[in-house]
């Protein structure tokens, strides 16, 4: 079981940016696929971006529209959503989660560890 500790969450208002982070312990970005979901109230967990151990991406286009980027940094251990030009379809709670090793996946099943999540809240 691999800890996963988000943080950086909070209230902002629509156009403001926000990076979450997702504390993991020594090496685990080095050796698993790491990703972000986000679930909204009322709504299924879905996913938002991920970043495979090697560095390739992928994002859900549905809504990311380039404003999401996932980043990691090696040394500290630690993973990133940068989030620009929030909206209040962003408000959420947002998941780290960690995968095997392998191409990013964008399916909740593929990932075995999970972050308690950091709460995201734009007001119009």
């Amino acid at each position: 079981q691999v800890q996963l500790v988000e943080s950086g969450g909070g209230l902002v208002q629509r156009g403001d940016s926000l990076r979450l982070s997702c504390a993991t312990p020594p090496r685990t970005v080095m050796w698993y696929t790491m990703g972000w979901f986000r679930q909204a109230p009322g709504k299924e967990r879905e996913f938002v971006a991920a970043i495979s151990r090697s560095g390739p991406t992928t994002y859900n286009a549905d809504f990311v529209r380039g404003r999401f980027t996932i980043s990691k940094d090696n040394a500290k251990s630690t993973v990133y959503l940068q989030i620009n030009s929030l909206e209040p379809e962003d408000t959420a709670t947002y998941y780290c989660a960690a995968a095997q090793p392998g191409s990013p996946s964008k399916e909740a099943s593929s990932y075995e560890n999970w972050g308690q999540g950091t709460q995201v809240t734009v007001s119009s």
